[in-house]
């Protein structure tokens, strides 16, 4: 990985983790700010990961199917974390 590549996973990653924090606003919104970032930055990592193990060789520039797969499975990634570690609503 290169240093673009990093900054661009740390960006997009904090980014999608932002947005998953702000699609279930209210009382489902149960998870703190700081691991919708966490799960964001995780999310895009995985996400190439499992890019790269399905044949993916990352072509020179921007290729659009690596940061497809990495923006998929960080909103999944923060989606599930949600469901499963949100603080309970208080009532």
């Amino acid at each position: 990985m290169t240093v673009g590549t990093i900054l661009f996973y740390l960006i997009v990653g904090t980014v999608v983790g932002l947005l998953g924090k702000f699609v279930a606003p209210g009382s489902r919104d149960n998870i703190p700010l700081w691991l919708t970032i966490v799960c964001g930055v995780g999310g895009m990592l995985v996400g190439d990961v499992i890019y790269r193990a399905a044949g993916g060789n990352g072509s020179r520039g921007l290729d659009w199917t690596q940061g497809l797969v990495a923006v998929l499975t960080a909103a999944v990634l923060v989606a599930v974390a949600s469901t499963v570690s949100g603080r309970r609503a208080r009532r």
